[in-house]
């Protein structure tokens, strides 16, 4: 099974007063917390991206963590992921670590960025049923007001069209996905369920 989650910020306490208000007593119970939820959906063999900001620790304490972690782990860069950069960090522990990619999940084309591309590579792709099978995953913004605006891109881009290349009026896709870790109260998600998360939160 592949999961992703972004934007966990192991150790970063001052998310929990601040910015995120993720309301822990401290940022060791928020990771222990956090690493509870990862590790009751994430078996051994499983996959899980992280859509960067995975930790705001030093190089050792963010090696001991990820060795709690179950599965084996993928690395799409933050901003905020600067212990990869120290030479004390186990970059072995992750797969790879890249600030882009784009993979296949059960057909459908992934594009995995943590910042947010609007007008990402393959937006127009349809299956054969005319279904369009690319999704833009990212990390980021949080849940701040730059993701509202995201939303509203969304919404008038979805409700545009144009013509496409049959000549034939067509909607625009806009299939980005915030995959902010609260927003799945801290459990890495499929892309099955992320979707279906991101849905249920714009009801």
């Amino acid at each position: 099974m592949r999961y992703y989650i972004a934007d966990l910020h192991f150790f970063h306490g001052a998310l929990n007063t601040g910015m995120d208000c993720r309301g822990f007593e401290s940022a060791e119970q928020m990771n222990e917390y956090m690493i509870e939820k990862w590790n009751g959906k994430v078996r051994k063999q499983d996959e899980v991206i992280i859509l960067g900001d995975v930790s705001f620790g030093k190089a050792e304490e963010t090696n001991e963590l990820l060795r709690r972690l179950n599965g084996h782990l993928y690395l799409i860069e933050g901003n905020h992921d600067r212990f990869s950069r120290n030479k004390k960090f186990d970059a072995s522990r992750f797969v790879w670590i890249k600030p882009y990619a784009k993979i296949w999940d059960n057909k459908r084309r992934v594009v995995l960025c943590h910042y947010p591309i609007l007008c990402y590579d393959g937006q127009y792709r349809l299956d054969r049923h005319g279904i369009p099978n690319v999704y833009m995953l990212y990390g980021h913004v949080h849940d701040t007001y730059d993701q509202r605006l995201i939303e509203q891109f969304q919404e008038i881009t979805r409700n545009s069209k144009r013509l496409g290349m049959n000549g034939t009026e067509r909607t625009i896709p806009s299939n980005l996905i915030n995959c902010f870790c609260m927003y799945s109260d801290y459990t890495p998600l499929t892309l099955d369920e992320w979707i279906i998360c991101d849905q249920n939160r714009r009801k």
